[in-house]
């Protein structure tokens, strides 16, 4: 009789885990599939406006950088030779 009765447990168990993950896998498959398409969207996002802050083919741009200040004392350095090239 015990084991009738484990058998039928079991089985009425097993059928309510079934019938709960039933009802409960589509919204969990359904909530992560729309998270994955709104990262998708947003690095599609983020591509468009890099590339639209990129500069076009052809556009030139000078950017102003000041000299920066030799380090160091320029007389420890040694003493400069120009170079001639000997023909």
């Amino acid at each position: 009789m015990a084991l009738l009765k484990f058998i039928l447990v079991t089985f009425l168990v097993i059928y309510i885990i079934r019938l709960i993950l039933r009802l409960i896998f589509p919204v969990v498959l359904k909530n992560l599939f729309s998270k994955a398409q709104q990262q998708a969207s947003q690095q599609h996002q983020q591509q468009q406006n890099r590339q639209a802050n990129e500069r076009q083919e052809g556009d030139i741009s000078i950017e102003y950088m000041p000299p920066q200040p030799k380090q160091g004392n320029a007389d420890k350095l040694g003493d400069f030779v120009d170079y001639e090239e000997i023909k």
